[in-house]
Order: C-alpha cells, then structure tokens, then sequence
C-alpha cells in the first residue's frame, strides 16, 4: 500500500457487499486507512477482508474500535441496521460517514444526528452522486441563474434490474420494515439531488407500487408529484422493475431556460440557443473502476457493477478525509450530512404516508 495512505485516517467498514464493492475501494483511493471489515458471518467476513486486503475481519463493531487506529467508521448495512450501529460508533467519539435511506423514518434519523451533534464528530451521509459530474454541473449552474427562477422538475428513470421475478435480492431488500424497496434505494438519491439542487420540500402527493410478480412487502415503482417551499413543482417517478428499454430523463425548467442530461452530458437551452455544458476540472472525479465481479451475487448488486460510483464515493471519501484531519473543503459541492439525512427521511416518511393515505401530505419541517 502506497505510504501517503498509510498516513491517512484509519477506517473501519461495517458491511461485506456494498462496503466492499464500493466503500473499500473508494475510502483507499481517497487516502484513508481500510484497517477494518465488520460483517455478521465470520468465514464470509473473512474471506471478503483477505479478497479486499484489509487487515482485521471483525464479526462485531466493538471489536473493530478496539483495533488501533481506528478513527472513523463507514456504514454500509442494510437500512434498519444504520442506527445501532452509527450509535455505537458516535459513542466511541469515531467520525462516521453512513449510508443512505439514512434510517427507517425520520425519528430515529432524529436520534442519530442528536448524538452525532453532542459527539461533536464529522458525520456525513452516503449521497455521493452530489459529486457526480453531471449532477455537480447542473446545481452549480441553476445555482449561478443559468435557468432564471426554477419553476419545475422532472427526474425520471426506468431500468429492468429487478423485472424477471428469478433475479435473486437480498431478503431486507424486498420487506419494507427492513427499509427495504426502490424508493430508498434509488429514491432517496433523487429527494437529495431536488433538495441540493433547487430548495426544500414542501408536500408530496405519492404513489407506491410493487410492478414485478416478485412476493414484495416493499415497493419497486414509485411516483411522486412535488411542491417545494419556493413555488417549484415537479415528479419523480421511477421503477426497477420495468421490462423492456432503458429510460433516463432529468430536466429543471426556469423562467429564462431549461436543463437537462443527455448520458453524462448537461444541456443548456435559453434564448441564446442550445449547447452542452462543460464539466470544469474542479468537479471532475475519477473514471468508473468495476468492482471484482467475484462480488457481485445478486440483481441488486449488479447496480454497481460499471463501477460509475467509485468516482463520486472517491471524491466524498476525500471531503471525509479533509474534514477529520481539520482542513478545509471546497464550498461546491457540499457533502451532505446527517441533517441532510434528517431532512430527506422527513420526505420519505410522507411519500410513504401519501402513498398510504391516498392524499396530499406536508413534510415537516423539524
């Protein structure tokens, strides 16, 4: 290993599938120390630490802090597992970057980002696509007046991943009590993408759906119509489980232009004409790194296996590096943290509660 990330931060990662598809990779390319992997099966657990080269494979986390040089932790786990475990990190005053949907409503986001508060750490949530060049051109540029005052959004996508019923998902992914479904996993990326990009939520009129013939307790479709605080209105709608082409559509119009992408490409069209935005080499990350595909088991984890998160998790895990180490970070983009995590739960719970109740619901604002 390189000796300018021995000198880095010591991490430890709970979670052997995301955690090491992605997490591992990125916290090493971003200079911290992976001394640590926590999982619940000890011979998976250690299996996974020998194929990643991390040095301890711990079936607990109180095992993982006790290893010296441990000053953070990353939570990878499945969503209902987040708080106990982030809980026990803050208790041992470690930093902690978790994963998202944060928690499995906004209480007990509430309670995490409590102790997070009174540990006085570094706490940051798992949206990595903020650094997406894409998505980091857009907000800059909505934020800098290049569509005037935003007036609606459209975030749409529709992908086969979870259509043939055969497809094999984590067992938590399908039962909605384990904060399993699509509107976490993919969902959650988009409420903090409008929340980043153009302001915050006012109320929610929702819709959730399994389309699939699998035995679901959790959603794999969803579609949500917006309003936010400042006038903006606008609908996300996306399913995991729709046979057939791929579908992509993201586009914010304002009363002096409209953006969207093509691919990885930001458009721009005003009365100036239409042209394509260039990425400037501030909000660059590094290319797409495919996991190993011995790590990839399930439809689920095949949504990570171009790799195209390694770049943003990159850059995320060095804006966690800076802040541990006391340095400052650029302004743009800002990482999200567990009061983001707060806030976008906060919308989940009433998307979710429309989606029950069948009507319009406010998101508080607490």
């Amino acid at each position: 290993m390189p000796s300018d990330v021995d000198r880095g931060p010591g991490l430890a990662v709970v979670g052997t599938g995301f955690g090491c598809l992605t997490h591992v990779r990125a916290a090493r390319a971003a200079g911290l120390v992976v001394r640590a992997l926590v999982g619940r099966d000890r011979q998976r657990t250690a299996e996974r630490a020998r194929r990643f080269d991390v040095p301890q494979a711990c079936t607990s986390l109180a095992d993982a802090l006790a290893v010296d040089g441990i000053d953070a932790v990353a939570v990878a786990t499945p969503p209902h597992a987040h708080a106990p475990i982030v809980l026990e990190a803050l208790a041992g005053r470690r930093h902690v970057l978790c994963e998202k949907p944060f928690a499995r409503d906004a209480a007990e986001a509430r309670t995490m980002l409590a102790a997070a508060t009174a540990a006085g750490v570094v706490h940051l949530l798992g949206t990595e696509f903020r650094f997406a060049p894409a998505q980091a051109v857009v907000a800059r540029a909505v934020a800098q007046g290049a569509i005037g005052v935003p007036r609606s959004a459209t975030l749409m996508l529709h992908i086969p991943l979870l259509a043939d019923p055969a497809g094999e998902i984590p067992d938590w992914w399908a039962d909605r009590t384990q904060g399993g479904g699509w509107l976490g996993a993919h969902g959650s990326h988009l409420v903090d993408q409008v929340r980043s990009t153009l302001g915050e939520f006012e109320g929610v009129s929702a819709g959730l759906q399994c389309v699939s013939e699998r035995a679901m307790t959790a959603e794999d479709t969803y579609t949500v119509h917006f309003r936010l605080r400042n006038g903006v209105h606008g609908v996300l709608q996306s399913s995991a489980a729709a046979w057939g082409r791929f579908f992509a559509c993201t586009q914010f119009a304002g009363s002096g232009g409209t953006l969207w992408l093509e691919g990885d490409e930001v458009w721009l069209a005003d009365r100036a004409g239409t042209r394509a935005l260039a990425v400037p080499p501030d909000l660059a990350v590094r290319p797409p790194e495919p996991p190993p595909m011995e790590g990839l088991g399930t439809a689920y984890d095949m949504m990570h296996m171009s790799g195209i998160d390694f770049g943003p998790y990159a850059r995320l895990y060095e804006r966690f590096r800076d802040l541990i180490l006391g340095r400052p970070i650029p302004a743009d983009p800002v990482p999200a943290t567990f009061a983001d995590g707060v806030a976008g739960m906060a919308v989940l719970d009433a998307i979710r509660q429309s989606a029950t109740e069948g009507s319009w619901v406010n998101v508080s604002a607490r």
